[in-house]
C-alpha cells in the first residue's frame, strides 16, 4: 500500500464469529506456525486462540476490504486479554495496529476492565515493538501460557 496516499479507514465492532475475522484468524495461524518451525510446534497454544471463543471483534477496513484485526476477551473480573491484533503486510505503515489498540483500551475500560494482558512471541518483532512503545510491560506469563513453551506475556494499567 503506497502510505503517502490517504485512505479512509473504517473500524466496526463485531464478534469471534465475523467471517472476516474468522479469514484473518487463518492467516494468523498460519503465520503463527510458519515463525516456529510449523504448527507441531505451537500445537498447545492453538486451543486458546479459537476465533469464536473471542465476544469483542475490531475489524478494520479499506473500501470495504478487511485489512485489520484485533480482539477483547475477558481473563478475570478486572483484566482483559488482547487476542489477534493483525494488519495485512500491504497496509502495515499506515497506524492501522495503533487505532486498533487505541480503541479495543478504550473498549476494556468501558467494559470496566483496569488491565490489559497479552500474550506473544519474541519472534514477533513488530508486535513486541508495538506494544512495549504503548506501554505494555514484560510480565511472568500467565495460565495458559506459563506452561508454554515460546510464549511472552505483557501487561499495561489502564
Amino acid at each position: 500500500m503506497d502510505n503517502n496516499r490517504i485512505m479512509k479507514i473504517d473500524y466496526e465492532w463485531t464478534d469471534g464469529s465475523n467471517e472476516d475475522f474468522h479469514k484473518f484468524y487463518l492467516k494468523t495461524e498460519e503465520f503463527y506456525s510458519s515463525i516456529v518451525g510449523g504448527l507441531k510446534n505451537r500445537t498447545a497454544f492453538v486451543p486458546y486462540n479459537i476465533s469464536e471463543s473471542i465476544p469483542y471483534v475490531l475489524i478494520a477496513s479499506v473500501s470495504d476490504k478487511a485489512v485489520g484485526c484485533a480482539g477483547l476477551k475477558a481473563y478475570s473480573d478486572s483484566e482483559v486479554e488482547i487476542k489477534r491484533v493483525w494488519v495485512d503486510p500491504e497496509f502495515r505503515g499506515n497506524h492501522i495496529s495503533t487505532a486498533l489498540m487505541d480503541a479495543l483500551e478504550k473498549k476494556a475500560l468501558e467494559l470496566g476492565f483496569n488491565r490489559a494482558i497479552l500474550q506473544t512471541r519474541p519472534q514477533m518483532e513488530e508486535a513486541v515493538h508495538l506494544y512495549t512503545k504503548r506501554g505494555y510491560a514484560l510480565i511472568d506469563n500467565y495460565p495458559p501460557y506459563d506452561k508454554l513453551e515460546g510464549a511472552i506475556c505483557f501487561a499495561k494499567e489502564l
